[in-house]
């Protein structure tokens, strides 16, 4: 069965990635780039920040009106208050955009230090948030997510029929070095790329829908607080005002929202409630949230209740970002980085070696299908088209490697022909 399947396995791992080694080179320089960030920022913006370390402090609700005094045309959507000793406040206003206007404060005396744009859950910085798009979409918007789709639809692939040629060629033949040391790196980083394809499909555009639709059909979808008013961010309404944020904490903190950093969330409505959610992505991971109304904790949801599915959801994205683990974290996405920035290069190597005039070999010749049992084809064919409806990218991009495939031989054949 093996020997049956190699040659076509073989052409197709070569071929595709060729095809698609530019994008997951792309990806991964630049996923590697953002996880090195945090400590950038950190220095980058450490005006607004850090503060001087102080054992005394003015009340959220002062910091809150200080923030307000710069930005008063403005609605406030959320507090993130300082969660440790030297860090500041953060106080975030409302904004067309994803990225949101954020006012820092230093807790210990009210003063703002500075404002930002700030983004996500986690609260990331321009530096970080302009780093992001280039990973997501090259700077090009919804078109430019197409790249980092394609490269996530093919990689787990590419490392799947990798390992197979691995084992099959030990089994049968003595290997080249740059093909050794090709295999062999593979197989240190499958893990890794198995990962990192599997949660870039969760942000993607098409087969991120799917995702989410499959999730939603088998119930392992996030749990939320109610629904209707609950949701969203609304401002500063009728209901709602900075001296309320005290007590909206501290019954929080009675409740068990234990974490250092938390975000306060004004009601969205008139009749909606506060939210206060944990935001603290770290291990063990902290992302209770509880909805608060009237001094009374009348929602609640807690990460411990989480089906299986959401917390290995939430797992990984948080080390896909390189937030699970600190900086062990940001170092292991470094390592896998440069191991698939390494596979790709010794890949176009091969490539290379092996063109028409290299010294390898020309490549596997076509019709390599030929040589698989027809029952194994056609199961094997099923499944292609399975993965391609849930994955659209991957399933496009390989009906149009097919096709023109079967141009290019379709003509050299004709160029073959005796006149």
């Amino acid at each position: 069965m093996t020997e049956s399947w190699r040659g076509l396995v073989l052409r197709f791992h070569f071929y595709a990635g060729v095809l698609v080694g530019p994008f997951v080179l792309i990806a991964t320089l630049t996923g590697v780039l953002y996880a090195a960030t945090p400590q950038l920022e950190s220095w980058l913006y450490s005006d607004q920040l850090r503060v001087p370390v102080s054992t005394s402090s003015v009340p959220l609700a002062d910091q809150v009106r200080a923030a307000v005094a710069t930005r008063p045309d403005d609605d406030v959507v959320a507090v993130r208050p300082a969660p440790e000793p030297g860090a500041t406040t953060r106080v975030l206003f409302a904004d067309d955009g994803e990225a949101r206007p954020t006012v820092f404060v230093n807790p210990a005396d009210g003063t703002v230090v500075g404002d930002l744009m700030t983004y996500g859950t986690t609260g990331v910085l321009p530096l970080r948030t302009t780093i992001d798009e280039i990973h997501r979409n090259l700077l090009l918007g919804e078109p430019g997510r197409l790249y980092s789709e394609l490269a996530a639809s093919w990689l787990w692939v590419v490392a799947l029929g990798g390992v197979f040629l691995w084992f099959s060629r030990r089994r049968t033949q003595r290997t080249k070095p740059t093909t050794r040391r090709h295999a062999l790196l593979g197989l240190w980083v499958l893990v890794g790329a198995l990962v990192l394809s599997a949660t870039g499909l969760t942000w993607s555009t098409y087969a991120g829908e799917n995702v989410a639709d499959l999730r939603k059909t088998l119930g392992w979808t996030t749990p939320s607080l109610g629904a209707g008013d609950h949701a969203g961010h609304g401002g500063m309404t009728s209901s709602a005002s900075p001296s309320d944020v005290d007590a909206v904490l501290a019954t929080a903190r009675a409740a068990g929202i234990d974490a250092g950093g938390v975000e306060i969330s004004l009601p969205a409505s008139a009749h909606a409630p506060w939210t206060v959610t944990e935001i603290e992505r770290g291990w063990p991971s902290q992302v209770d949230a509880v909805a608060v109304s009237g001094g009374t904790v009348v929602d609640q949801v807690r990460f411990a209740d989480y089906p299986l599915a959401a917390k290995l959801s939430r797992w990984g994205i948080d080390a896909h970002m390189g937030v699970l683990f600190g900086w062990p974290n940001q170092v292991l996405l470094l390592a896998f980085g440069l191991g698939l920035v390494a596979l790709v290069v010794l890949g176009y190597r091969m490539w290379w070696l092996r063109r028409p005039t290299g010294g390898f070999g020309r490549p596997v010749p076509r019709g390599q299908w030929r040589k698989a049992p027809r029952g194994q084809l056609v199961v094997v064919l099923l499944l292609a088209a399975g993965v391609g409806w849930f994955v659209p990218l991957f399933g496009l991009s390989l009906v149009a490697f097919l096709l023109v495939d079967a141009l290019l031989s379709r003509r050299r054949a004709k160029v073959a022909e005796p006149v």
